[in-house]
């Protein structure tokens, strides 16, 4: 006889969640935070952290000026002061302002969503992330890397 692994744990979805549906639940979680709002904090110098959870190829495309890359398959480790992957900046801001973000504010829902979770205060992710900073006309740092085709 087989039993159910998930009896008991989810009886509450009779269907497995898709990505847009852990998306969906993670932003009724989180607050939101416009481009033009997080590009008026960091013009007045206000103290936030902004992590950009893509990969190091979307990050050398162009990123947000002085954004700490932590792709979001490192996030946990990354954040976790006991974890030998801990990144200092990150663990040192749990009570600190951080604003996550990604191409389009998925990936960094489920991000902030994360620390949240793991006890950081004050968590947002970048409504329609990299996208919507760059149509808002936002600079970008874009890394030139040499002998790249």
């Amino acid at each position: 006889m087989t039993t159910n692994p998930k009896s008991g744990d989810d009886q509450h979805h009779s269907a497995p969640l898709s990505l847009g549906d852990l998306i969906a639940r993670a932003r009724r979680r989180i607050s939101e935070i416009s481009a033009e709002d997080l590009d008026t904090r960091l013009e007045d110098n206000e103290s936030v952290l902004v992590i950009d959870v893509r990969e190091p190829a979307e990050f050398a495309l162009g990123h947000i000026p002085g954004a700490l890359l932590i792709p979001r398959g490192t996030l946990e480790a990354a954040a976790d002061a006991q974890s030998p992957h801990r990144v200092e900046r990150l663990c040192g801001s749990r009570e600190q302002s951080i604003v996550l973000y990604c191409e389009s504010g998925g990936r960094s829902a489920l991000a902030a969503a994360t620390l949240k979770d793991m006890g950081y205060k004050d968590v947002q992710s970048l409504a329609g992330g990299s996208v919507m900073w760059e149509a808002e006309g936002l600079p970008l740092v874009r890394e030139t890397a040499a002998g790249s085709s």
